[in-house]
């Protein structure tokens, strides 16, 4: 059995943490947010009152937060991973942040004599309950083996990805690509509707031919149609417009820096935005598809209920 410390008990961190537990391991988490800290104790999770006890004894430390802020600072403050985690604990930090400050964090362990990993996910809430999580693992070839074992419980497929910060730069490039086709199945599924098609029989078409992405099978948004849609929950978030706005940025940010041009990036993070600014950030992602729609009307939308 090992002593697995894992900060960032929420709606990735809470399932995937359980996965450990039932793998056998001691898992001692912490969270800001206390409600995550109780369903973490449904599934097996011994809670923390601070970073500190968290990580008191800890061999091996996941961490998985919103943002790149926020992982500076829990691994860099003065109180932080770093400075508080046992020499000889393995660093695995699962959180989607830009590709600087993974490279940041890695610089910054090695000075401080830990072995680190930038090992961002790809597969989404149900993803993380079931443990079919792709894992994009960046960092020296030795410290990724060894952070195969502790990733194993939660993962389908693990992917060595290169050197320090290359986990985090394939994630930025896969979430583009999502959004890219997310905003393909909003416009399709609305101009199917207005086309009069039924949306059982387009989805069946579309679902094995060319217009085929796993937008479509897990978020196409039209309830009754994908069991796992947020479609069917009033868009009820499992990846929140808020956090599509921050990888879409970051994807952005990243194309600036490299002079690539990402015209239908941009019109995916800018449809977030307009979600954010009428004060759906909480919301579902897929709610974009209103945008499509001439009255802002689709199928499985209330705003009223939201």
């Amino acid at each position: 059995m090992t002593t697995i410390s894992w900060i960032g008990l929420g709606r990735m961190g809470g399932p995937m943490s359980a996965n450990l537990v039932k793998a056998g391991h001691d898992v001692r988490g912490f969270d800001l947010i206390k409600q995550a800290m109780v369903e973490a104790r449904s599934h097996g999770v011994t809670t923390c009152d601070s970073i500190e006890d968290v990580l008191d004894g800890a061999q091996v430390v996941f961490t998985m937060l919103p943002k790149g802020e926020h992982s500076r600072a829990v691994y860099l403050g003065d109180r932080g991973v770093l400075a508080l985690a046992p020499k000889d604990a393995l660093l695995i930090d699962s959180s989607t942040i830009d590709v600087e400050t993974a490279v940041e964090l890695h610089k910054a362990a090695a000075g401080a004599g830990l072995d680190f990993v930038d090992a961002p996910v790809s597969g989404g809430i149900s993803g993380a309950a079931a443990g079919t999580l792709t894992f994009m693992v960046g960092g020296e070839t030795d410290t990724v083996e060894k952070a195969k074992e502790f990733i194993d419980p939660m993962a389908g497929r693990i992917v060595h990805t290169g050197e320090a910060g290359t986990g985090q730069a394939a994630k930025i490039v896969n979430n583009m690509m999502l959004f890219i086709s997310l905003e393909a199945c909003a416009e399709g599924s609305v101009l199917a509707d207005r086309l009069g098609l039924d949306p059982q029989v387009f989805w069946d078409i579309a679902s094995v031919s060319s217009g085929n992405s796993w937008a479509l099978q897990t978020w196409y948004p039209v309830p009754g149609i994908v069991d796992s849609a947020p479609a069917n929950n009033n868009f009820k978030a499992t990846f929140s417009a808020a956090l599509a706005a921050k990888d879409a940025g970051l994807a952005l940010a990243a194309g600036e820096q490299t002079g690539v041009d990402l015209p239908a990036a941009r019109l995916a993070a800018q449809r977030f935005e307009q979600l954010i600014t009428e004060g759906y950030e909480n919301l579902d992602c897929s709610l974009i598809a209103k945008y499509a729609a001439p009255d802002g009307k689709i199928k499985g939308w209330n705003p009223e209920q939201a």
